[in-house]
């Protein structure tokens, strides 16, 4: 069995996952963690969420902060063999690993070292982009 899990601070989570169900519907089936809208732990909420997990599951979770209190609290799950703890949240990082995810095996620690890559090379300040981009019809 494969889980991916969106959780971060508030109603990210339900956002990421509206906006990805969206552009690629019926592609993962992904549960979310809005933390701290209700007075539930957040440890007692991953608990509940991971607790169904065998040792041949695997588990792709996305959160929004490294220093958050949402990623700390998977940490301690990271033992599991199968499990891909991924910080700083992006579309591009989600699109990516989740559009491209193998079929039949496990999502392998190369293939989300490449997704992150390609998912930073999306963070850009557009103000020198498009600076450049006007250098270079100059230079033409």
């Amino acid at each position: 069995m494969r889980k991916i899990i969106f959780a971060t601070h508030h109603q990210m989570a339900s956002g990421l996952k509206d906006t990805f169900d969206y552009i690629a519907p019926n592609t993962a089936k992904i549960t979310v963690l809005d933390a701290y809208l209700d007075n539930n732990p957040v440890d007692k909420q991953i608990k509940d969420l991971l607790e169904d997990i065998s040792s041949s599951d695997e588990v792709i979770i996305f959160t929004d902060l490294l220093g958050g209190s949402v990623n700390q609290a998977f940490v301690q799950y990271l033992t599991h063999p199968h499990i891909h703890l991924i910080t700083g949240v992006n579309l591009p990082i989600i699109l990516t690993v989740l559009l491209s995810l193998p079929k039949k095996d496990y999502l392998t620690a190369e293939a989300v070292r490449t997704a992150i890559s390609d998912a930073r090379a999306q963070l850009i300040y557009v103000n020198d982009y498009l600076k450049t981009q006007i250098q270079d019809e100059d230079d033409e």
